[in-house]
């Protein structure tokens, strides 16, 4: 069962934050990060390289010493103040006209190690230890992970009644269209309970953000092991999280480009497709999958639907099941001989949120030559993976909307 607990979040006032709140640091680089980063953007202590012109190495002494002297300035200045007292906090978002609602907590660090807090994709040490950098010097996760749970009915109860009963403290739309939400849950006998109901809750489940969460986890380690005095009470045994039931979230497509079909003329690469897959040809419309197993591909001005056949999958292997597993193994590796999605140079992803028009554009343009979409995978296909100890193939899962950085700031001492 896993612990968690609240935590006293360093947050912007309510007058400025849609000021302060800001894209993740991974959803956009450092050229974008400057054009879009206001005066009081988290963006100047989330990516400081943008402080500097011409922008400097992210990784540098320099970029990670002006991250430490942003947060304390923007501390300082007001833009960031700590609350005076340990809650929790529900953070809801809007897109489409669908709203998931969330509650922000602090989630434990040994609940990561011993496997309560179950991943699906496998993390590079190098991130890793990129983003422990972030948190050793800060002190603090600066930026939430993304969790999910088994739908429970008291916390569910508990949230409704909650943002049924009371303002928002924040409620804003981003200048993407997507809108953000933000109770402060301050009532001790309500924050007594949600602690206590966690008990009851077999396992979070890593939604987005592996690395982030791996490096929170393990700088907590670190600390614990570097501290004599230590007695597992302290705040770095615990990361902030925003944790969602199950059933609120959607997973969207991850797609895939290719430069180039390996050799392959278009009719003799659509000819090597049939030995696998019914191809149809659909034409100038866009098609979008219908169903798993059933594929889209553009390619030369026109779309097509691929069917895998059957024979061609397991549907009683949780892996072999999915349809990246398919689509690499009978596409990318047979016939395009791209062995490994996270190394090659030869292969480009794009989320969803983009739409197939994006995958169309790559490939008019000329600098790609095909490019295939995907059903999306299903919360209860992740769940069961995670469940298993299997790790998905690369670049499966997509969750629009990204949490905003910023509403909430979790400090570890």
């Amino acid at each position: 069962m896993v612990k968690v607990k609240p935590f006293a979040a360093v947050r912007p006032p309510k007058e400025i934050v849609q000021e302060v709140a800001s894209r993740p640091y991974d959803v956009l680089n450092s050229v974008e990060a400057q054009s879009e980063a206001g005066e009081k953007s988290l963006l100047h202590i989330t990516k400081p390289e943008i402080d500097f012109i011409p922008i400097i190495d992210e990784h540098s002494q320099q970029a990670y010493d002006k991250a430490v002297a942003n947060f304390t300035q923007w501390q300082k200045k007001g833009w960031l103040v700590k609350d005076q007292k340990e809650m929790y906090y529900i953070y809801a978002q809007t897109m489409e006209g669908r709203t998931q609602y969330g509650l922000v907590v602090g989630a434990n660090v040994e609940d990561y190690l011993s496997g309560k807090i179950k991943k699906h994709e496998l993390t590079r040490k190098d991130k890793e230890e990129d983003r422990m950098i972030h948190v050793r010097i800060q002190n603090a996760n600066v930026e939430p992970v993304f969790f999910t749970y088994p739908d429970n009915d008291e916390i569910n109860s508990i949230v409704d009644k909650i943002i049924q009963s009371k303002k928002a403290e924040y409620d804003f739309t981003a200048e993407d269209g997507f809108g953000h939400h933000f109770w402060v849950i301050d009532d001790d006998v309500t924050i007594s309970r949600i602690t206590e109901i966690f008990k009851g809750i077999p396992a979070f489940y890593v939604a987005d953000g592996h690395h982030r969460t791996a490096a929170a986890a393990l700088v907590g380690e670190e600390k614990r092991r570097n501290n004599p005095s230590h007695t597992g009470n302290e705040e770095y045994n615990f990361f902030m999280a925003v944790v969602f039931p199950e059933s609120h979230l959607k997973i969207i497509d991850y797609n895939r480009v290719v430069k180039e079909l390996n050799g392959h003329t278009p009719s003799e690469f659509l000819k090597l497709l049939e030995q696998d897959f019914v191809v149809k040809e659909i034409g100038r419309e866009i098609y979008k999958p219908s169903a798993l197993h059933n594929f889209s591909m553009y390619m030369g001005g026109s779309w097509y639907s691929l069917t895998a056949k059957d024979g061609r999958y397991n549907d009683n292997d949780p892996i072999g099941v999915l349809d990246v597993t398919i689509l690499s193994g009978l596409v990318f590796d047979k016939l395009l001989d791209i062995k490994d999605l996270r190394t090659s140079k030869r292969i480009d992803f794009v989320g969803g949120i983009r739409g197939l028009g994006e995958l169309k554009r790559r490939v008019d343009s000329g600098e790609m030559a095909a490019a295939f979409a995907l059903y999306p995978v299903s919360m209860r296909q992740l769940i069961d993976i995670a469940d298993s100890g299997n790790i998905m193939p690369p670049k499966t899962t997509w969750f629009e909307p990204k949490l905003r950085s910023g509403l909430a700031i979790h400090t570890l001492d």
